[in-house]
């Protein structure tokens, strides 16, 4: 199993406080001989369509020497774990976790942009200092 981010905590703590109960923390999927671990599973009742929302997250912290590289691995990661959600558990959404300031600077690339837009990939931009979530990417 990976090592935590330093942000796992602010991610989780700005989930809770969106009213979002974090169920499994790494959330473990197992797909044929291999087994996955993704930051966190969370999930909250919505009491309108009296359902339960699921969620996967996948924390990064682009602070490694290459943006480009860690841009790279949290790409790769989120393809493979979106592959097996979708065979173990299809209702999950997953959701790439990234600093504002990140999603501020490198984010707003064209690579980044086509990337995300060409692959569907779900944001999360949180504050790591203030542990609370600025905004969800859909």
């Amino acid at each position: 199993m990976a090592a935590k981010d330093i942000f796992h905590d602010a991610v989780k703590n700005g989930l809770q406080k969106e009213g979002w109960i974090v169920t499994d923390d790494p959330l473990s999927l197992k797909f044929g001989d291999t087994r996955v671990y993704i930051d966190l599973g969370a999930e909250r009742i919505l009491a309108a369509q009296k359902g339960e929302e699921k969620i996967a997250v996948e924390i990064k912290t682009f602070i490694g020497v290459s943006v480009v590289f860690d841009f790279h691995v949290a790409i790769g990661q989120f393809i493979n774990y979106q592959v097996a959600l979708e065979n173990k558990e299809p209702s999950r959404l997953l959701y790439l976790a990234i600093p504002q300031e990140i999603h501020k600077t490198f984010f707003q690339s064209l690579l980044a942009k086509t990337v995300i837009e060409k692959y569907q990939i779900r944001l999360i931009i949180y504050d790591p200092e203030k542990e609370v979530i600025i905004e969800w990417l859909t």
